[in-house]
């Protein structure tokens, strides 16, 4: 079974076989049956093409029908292939079990998570930056606490993302009516800023030039780049929210991978606690990509520029959209942060960030411009003069691998391809020999432009 996520005219969590998405895919006709008069959310008639990751999956699903026979090896989506540590999915199954029994049937639980989660998550995370469980809002995923944010300010604020980023950021804030128009000159949309990354900058943005603006989303270590700030850079961000006014969605969702002294948390920077918001989610870290558990914290010291407490609204918004995650997932999280469960993730994940490495010695053996794939699990490859689209179509069409577009993350990875650690170490591996077959000995003409 496949998972669908390439049809816009079904949900993205669908599974069906690859050809009945296929004919679906073809069968789809605009304007089918009687018209209601509603008319269509203008900010949806915005949104340019696909969502990446569904493009991606389609075009995945129009090769093996071009190439039935193709052993394809998915370096795309960043889904996680490892199984979850047995003491983990152990717990996870007696919680499912006791609601089977009247002392173990549990129903809705509070909005914002399980006390007991929501400590151990401020423990474990910010024990020494003095974050109170109350702070902590246990959610369904990084993902979806993007959205309620997104609800919470509403379509008056001005943003700022990283370019390259998570896709998530720019079409949530289109949705939501922040962006304004697209335009096709840039390809970026014309009420965001776009705050250039690249090696020139060290992965950083040039605040002394970056125009103010009311929400900074910003993603350490970054995705799809892999760059983890520095101390010194985070420093640099907090001052600028400071000073400007402005309140910053910081993404850690790859803060487990950080191997360095690059810090984990936006709120190690002094002042952070009175501009920043935390998100942050147990998918990359403990393998819950289809279980779903992430949180968000926001302190009680980020307050509105009326002084209106930044939570208290936070609170309305998950109480009023939001029944709580799973309890059986947060049944999970708690194991996960149980000393033995957190050593047997820790293992997992040294296992991806083995993956990377090999990765970015191919790479780097192939002459080849390589960043990331040392505190996260992606891996940033440069193919200068080319486009990466192109590049993804070359590589898929040759050597049966599915890569991401660079492009699909903004203007700033036109001529990159992102590639993921996400697999089994064998496949990894043969993946490795067979980009060294497409690349080796100026082969392929995408080395030669």
């Amino acid at each position: 079974m496949y998972k669908l996520s390439a049809c816009s005219s079904m949900s993205c969590g669908i599974s069906l076989p690859p050809k009945m998405i296929l004919a679906s895919l073809r069968g789809h006709k605009q304007g089918n049956g009687r018209c209601t008069n509603v008319p269509r959310n203008v900010n949806l008639e915005k949104l340019q093409n696909n969502y990446l990751f569904p493009e991606i999956s389609k075009r995945e699903l129009q090769h093996l029908e071009k190439y039935p026979n193709a052993k394809v090896i998915s370096l795309g989506i960043g889904d996680t292939t490892e199984p979850i540590p047995e003491q983990i999915s152990l717990s996870m199954a007696n919680y499912a079990h006791a609601l089977s029994t009247a002392e173990g049937y549990r129903g809705y639980g509070a909005e914002q998570g399980n006390q007991v989660l929501r400590k151990a998550i401020a423990e474990t995370f910010y024990k020494d930056v003095a974050i109170k469980d109350t702070e902590v809002f246990v959610s369904d995923g990084a993902q979806c606490d993007i959205s309620r944010l997104q609800l919470l300010l509403g379509s008056k604020v001005t943003i700022a993302v990283q370019d390259p980023s998570f896709p998530a950021y720019i079409d949530s804030s289109v949705i939501i009516g922040q962006a304004g128009d697209f335009q096709d000159k840039t390809g970026k949309y014309q009420n965001i800023e776009y705050m250039q990354l690249g090696p020139q900058n060290n992965f950083f943005p040039d605040l002394t030039i970056t125009p103010r603006t009311d929400i900074i989303f910003f993603c350490s270590p970054n995705n799809p780049t892999g760059h983890a700030a520095t101390r010194k850079q985070l420093q640099q961000l907090v001052d600028f929210a400071r000073d400007n006014g402005s309140i910053i969605i910081f993404d850690s969702a790859y803060a487990t991978y950080v191997s360095d002294d690059s810090p984990k948390s936006i709120f190690e920077i002094p002042g952070a606690k009175e501009v920043a918001i935390e998100i942050s989610s147990f998918s990359k870290f403990a393998g819950f990509t289809g279980v779903r558990l992430g949180w968000t914290v926001v302190p009680e010291e980020l307050l509105f520029s009326g002084g209106f407490p930044v939570i208290h609204d936070f609170n309305r918004i998950v109480c009023t959209c939001f029944n709580g995650a799973s309890n059986i997932s947060q049944a999970g999280g708690l194991a996960c942060l149980s000393s033995e469960g957190f050593q047997a993730i820790r293992a997992v994940i040294d296992y991806y960030k083995e993956n990377a490495r090999i990765l970015v010695d191919t790479f780097a053996s192939l002459g080849l411009e390589v960043y990331g794939g040392v505190n996260a699990p992606y891996v940033w490859v440069h193919f200068p003069g080319s486009k990466s689209w192109n590049v993804f179509a070359e590589i898929l069409e040759k050597t049966h691998i599915i890569t991401v577009p660079g492009s699909g993350f903004g203007p700033g990875g036109a001529e990159y391809i992102r590639i993921s650690a996400f697999g089994r170490r064998e496949r990894i591996i043969e993946a490795s020999w067979r980009l060294e077959k497409l690349f080796s000995m100026g082969k392929s003409p995408l080395l030669t432009v």
